[in-house]
């Protein structure tokens, strides 16, 4: 088993922060994302929003944050830019004005084929095979909920 002891000031070293480790890697993927994403109109945010739309359209927009771990200050904004772009159109319940619903337009729909490259790309740039990328997202989803807890 390996040595679990730390000094502090083994501790309190940045290569040793898994913190930092999992910050500088979304900033890498997110870097990684970006070229691919202008060619689509799209910021990474607004992709991960029209991920979840080609899952399930028409879900509400509390339903949509739940899935990005979002709040609706910050959704709320993608959500008009999203719309803006003509990806999305957001139609208010007749019966609660409260609740709001995010549709795909046709040009959101038709955006998912050509954004159907991009996890082979992602997969082809960092070299892993699709296993391996399969494992990691396993266990960092694991880690995610232990976080939540």
């Amino acid at each position: 088993m390996p040595n679990t002891t730390f000094t502090s000031d083994q501790a309190l070293k940045l290569e040793n922060q898994l913190c930092f480790s999992l910050y500088s890697a979304s900033l890498a993927m997110t870097k990684l994302y970006k070229p691919m994403l202008a060619k689509l109109g799209l910021t990474y945010p607004q992709y991960l929003v029209m991920l979840v739309l080609w899952e399930n359209d028409g879900l509400m927009v509390s339903r949509i944050g739940e899935r990005l771990y979002l709040d609706s200050g910050t959704l709320t904004p993608l959500l008009k830019r999203l719309e803006a772009g003509g990806f999305i159109s957001r139609l208010r319940d007749a019966e609660d004005e409260r609740r709001v619903f995010v549709k795909l337009t046709p040009a959101g729909m038709a955006l998912k084929s050509d954004a159907a490259s991009i996890p082979t790309c992602i997969a082809a740039y960092t070299e892993c095979e699709i296993p391996e990328l399969f494992a990691l997202n396993k266990e960092i989803k694991k880690f995610r909920q232990r976080l939540l807890r």
